[in-house]
């Protein structure tokens, strides 16, 4: 029997898909629900696009995505070996960077605690029973959380903007927030009386003590439902910090590499890259989106990092590949090209770095 439209999108909420936005790409809308500005090199004035990048394909591709592939089981519980309880505050010329999961990140430096992209909600989903669900737990409690100054959050994809969670650190703590053109229209319509500040490719935040947030293009896209897609900006973000410059990718797929090269160039000696290694299979569905491991060691030296960290794996099944495929798949890609290991791990829950 063939499903209902509604049906059908519980379908594909429950395989994962989205969790990467692709639900949204059953209907889009006309008229841009949250942003109005003047047109630009990545805006037509009423959608945003990757220049010279490739744009989100159409429903077909969803529905062949759902009905013609195979997607590998992953377990429903994952214990991570680690566990951080973060201090209050790291001073001096130092910066620690804790994994929470997915593409979620606790950095600590200068005085400041910043969030990136946080989430500790059981789906990443518009709904409360469909759609991926956590399988490994964060590997920082929430309420082990040191007071947070500062939450950047990349773009507006359920595993990456998770309302819940903005509602909890904004009750608790007031962060300045900043995201994404677009993006803060959603948070405030979401959270009565949040204050965002929306931002642009290009554009530079001081958040002081010796901390600026530069936004950076990506090449990725947007939609929170079925009428928005493209309607919201979306971007990575470097941190100046005391200790050195950290670059922070939420979700890009490599294209013809310009963006990661225009980073390179414009923040050179980039201490730390964290970039995304999941949620790339099949190819022919992901390839603009999401990078695969070889895709990520690419961009690592496309950008000129001294060390990179994978994330956006092994948290929420989102695509069809093996949770622990990315991690064999890095390793290989990292072998091939004849760099250290230690230059570039996937890392887990809990785990920490300092620079």
């Amino acid at each position: 029997m063939r499903p209902t439209r509604r049906r059908l999108i519980k379908m594909l909420s429950a395989t994962g898909i989205v969790g990467t936005g692709g639900f949204a790409m059953l209907r889009a809308g006309a008229a841009n629900a949250y942003y109005q500005g003047p047109a630009s090199d990545h805006f037509d004035g009423t959608l945003f696009f990757n220049p010279g990048g490739k744009q989100p394909g159409g429903t077909h591709r969803i529905l062949q995505l759902y009905f013609m592939e195979k997607w590998e089981k992953w377990p429903t519980r994952v214990e991570s070996p680690f566990n951080d309880r973060p201090p209050s505050e790291v001073t001096g010329a130092r910066a620690r960077i804790a994994f929470i999961g997915h593409a979620s990140w606790l950095i600590q430096t200068g005085g400041l605690n910043v969030l990136i992209d946080p989430h500790w909600s059981d789906r990443a989903s518009p709904f409360t029973s469909w759609g991926p669900t956590r399988c490994c737990v964060p590997g920082i409690r929430f309420e082990d959380l040191p007071p947070i100054h500062a939450v950047l959050v990349t773009h507006n994809h359920y595993d990456h903007l998770d309302l819940p969670t903005l509602v909890r650190l904004w009750e608790r703590d007031r962060p300045r927030i900043i995201t994404p053109l677009g993006n803060d229209a959603i948070m405030q319509r979401g959270i009565p009386g949040l204050v965002a500040t929306a931002v642009d490719w290009g554009d530079h935040t001081d958040l002081g003590k010796g901390i600026v947030v530069h936004t950076e293009p990506t090449q990725h896209w947007s939609a929170r439902g079925t009428r928005d897609r493209r309607h919201a900006l979306w971007a990575s973000f470097v941190l100046e910090t005391p200790a050195g410059r950290i670059y922070a990718v939420g979700d890009s797929g490599l294209g013809d590499g310009r963006t990661f090269r225009h980073v390179g160039a414009r923040h050179p000696g980039i201490r730390l890259a964290l970039l995304p290694i999941g949620a790339y299979e099949p190819r022919w569905f992901m390839r603009h989106q999401h990078m695969n491991p070889a895709d990520a060691v690419e961009a690592f030296q496309l950008c000129g990092t001294e060390m990179a960290l994978g994330h956006h794996w092994g948290t929420f099944q989102l695509t069809t590949e093996a949770r622990d495929a990315p991690p064999q798949a890095l390793a290989e890609a990292l072998r091939q090209r004849r760099i250290a290991p230690e230059r570039f791990r996937a890392v887990q829950p809990g785990e920490v770095i300092e620079i």
